[in-house]
């Protein structure tokens, strides 16, 4: 099993099988746009610009599960991005990320790679998955964890 099982909507509402991003390096982030943590969308474009040509792609999942800090259309919510941050990476529509309808690709992230305490349960918006060319979720990454010190796990997956 590997996360091109799946699949899911763009931003602009289009179905697509991950598994268009086979043989890339991932980084998959569930997002807000009124967070403490929004201004992590200039980092997540930083490491997409820095390693895209290499083989790696952001992958964003819009949610509104923590502290409704995600209230806008999918509309808004790309203008947004592009508009303060300049995103040209991947987006998606909002899903869930927790509870009974969580999306299935979040659902396998979880169980992949858990957080503190061998929890599944997503805390905050920010959390970042990690994932190889195979589809294999090698890391997962707290919210306050700056994108930017992921370089090194990046690079180390993009030289394979």
């Amino acid at each position: 099993m590997s996360i091109y099982a799946y699949s899911a909507k763009t931003i602009k509402g289009e179905e697509i099988s991950l598994g268009e991003f086979k043989e890339k390096v991932l980084l998959i982030v569930n997002t807000a746009s009124k967070c403490g943590f929004t201004p992590q969308y200039k980092e997540l474009q930083q490491l997409y610009d820095e390693y895209y040509p290499r083989g790696f792609e952001v992958l964003g999942f819009p949610c509104n599960q923590f502290g409704s800090q995600e209230p806008g259309t999918e509309d808004e919510i790309a203008a947004f991005c592009e508009r303060n941050y300049g995103v040209t990476f991947p987006m998606f529509a909002k899903v869930d990320v927790n509870g009974e309808n969580t999306h299935p690709l979040f659902k396998y992230l979880k169980s992949q790679a858990k957080g503190v305490l061998g929890s599944e349960a997503i805390k905050w918006n920010f959390t970042k998955f990690l994932v190889d060319r195979n589809g294999q979720v090698v890391g997962r990454f707290a919210s306050n964890v700056s994108s930017l010190k992921l370089k090194e796990e990046i690079e180390k997956l993009l030289v394979v």
